[in-house]
């Protein structure tokens, strides 16, 4: 993966970064030969084991801690709402889906989904789905009903 997956050699990149001064040259040279993906920024004080970056493209991840197994997919911002405030911080198995937003100091809870373009500036409880532009919270799907408009193919569709 890191001689064909520019997004993974970004994330390996980062985290040589951030464990030693010996490391960070290592991954300094390592870059030279085996760039990473140009348009995928990482500035976290804490990433949890398992992150994947699902094509890295035109995605920034400035986000106060990111948890264990989490997802993020290509053109996601997580980061700062203006020029004051805190950065997001995302649970264990969090997924972001493609071109969502999280601003501001939020807190994604543990197995949170963010649908595609969601604008997140609210904190999304565990195992809630984050929908829309402003975002809102669908619940666990177990706790849907089956009429839910949500659980249709198309807002037209038939129950």
């Amino acid at each position: 993966m890191l001689a064909t997956e520019p997004a993974f050699r970004t994330l390996y990149y980062y985290r040589l970064r951030r464990a030693s001064a010996v490391s960070a040259v290592f991954g300094s040279l390592a870059s030279l030969c085996y760039p990473g993906e140009r348009t995928l920024h990482i500035m976290c004080s804490d990433v949890g084991p398992g992150l994947i970056i699902q094509h890295g493209f035109a995605t920034v991840i400035a986000a106060n801690r990111i948890g264990a197994n989490c997802w993020v997919n290509q053109q996601v911002t997580i980061g700062f709402k203006g020029h004051r405030g805190g950065s997001p911080v995302l649970g264990d198995n969090v997924q972001v889906y493609a071109g969502a937003k999280i601003l501001g100091e939020v807190t994604i809870g543990d197995g949170a989904q963010i649908g595609a373009n969601a604008v997140v500036i609210d904190d999304v409880p565990p195992y809630h789905t984050a929908v829309g532009v402003p975002a809102r919270c669908l619940p666990p799907r177990a706790e849907r009903t089956v009429d839910s408009p949500s659980d249709r193919a198309h807002p037209r569709a038939e129950p």
